[in-house]
């Protein structure tokens, strides 16, 4: 996998799961009060810059593990 495909599959897959991830969140500690909006996109933006470089980086890690543990039941 390029950098590019790596770097365009994790903008993609943390937006929608940190966007999932802050709404449940900002939702359980604050209900939907007036300012409920405001500090879920604030959430969301604080969040997902993170998250997309941790899966930028963890990724080839990741697909590794991934290939082993599937590479173990594989052959058991």
């Amino acid at each position: 996998m390029t950098w590019k495909v790596r770097l365009v599959l994790s903008i993609v897959m943390t937006s929608v799961m940190v966007l999932m991830v802050t709404l449940v969140a900002t939702w359980l500690a604050l209900g939907f009060d007036p300012g409920f909006l405001r500090q879920w996109f604030k959430a969301y933006f604080v969040a997902w810059p993170i998250a997309a470089a941790t899966a930028f980086l963890f990724m080839p890690a990741a697909r590794r593990i991934t290939d082993r543990i599937m590479g173990a039941f594989a052959s058991g």
